[in-house]
């Protein structure tokens, strides 16, 4: 596996993201950090995301930006293209980690048993 793609998107105060950044490099993995506070959310791996995910895993409906949404805006959410919007616009609502594999692979939220296997 070529270490060196692997891209990590998320959020440097994040918990979770805290904690897989800390297992890919105890892993030995070499990775780039790409945040979203910083550089926004780049618009064609979020597309991309989407076609291998779908949007529903991509938003996180359990986290604090979600519960801070008017009802409106919560309830406008029904579809790819509506979902696409509201992670463009509040980059915090998406769940994660998001990760890019080396593979090709992506992944949502960080689970150190599937990690553990899709590295070895």
């Amino acid at each position: 596996m070529d270490q060196h793609r692997i891209t990590l998107y998320g959020i440097p105060n994040c918990d979770t993201v805290k904690k897989a950044r800390a297992w890919l490099t105890a892993q030995g993995l070499d990775h780039q950090f790409v945040d979203f506070k910083k550089m926004g959310v780049p618009e064609q791996p979020l597309d991309s995301w989407i076609t291998a995910l779908g949007w529903e895993p991509l938003v996180n409906t359990r986290g604090t930006t979600w519960r801070k949404l008017d009802d409106a805006t919560r309830a406008g959410v029904t579809d790819a293209p509506s979902a696409r919007a509201l992670m463009l616009a509040q980059p915090s609502v998406i769940k994660r980690p998001v990760v890019e594999w080396a593979d090709g692979g992506v992944s949502v939220g960080f689970d150190e048993t599937a990690w553990r296997s899709r590295v070895a």
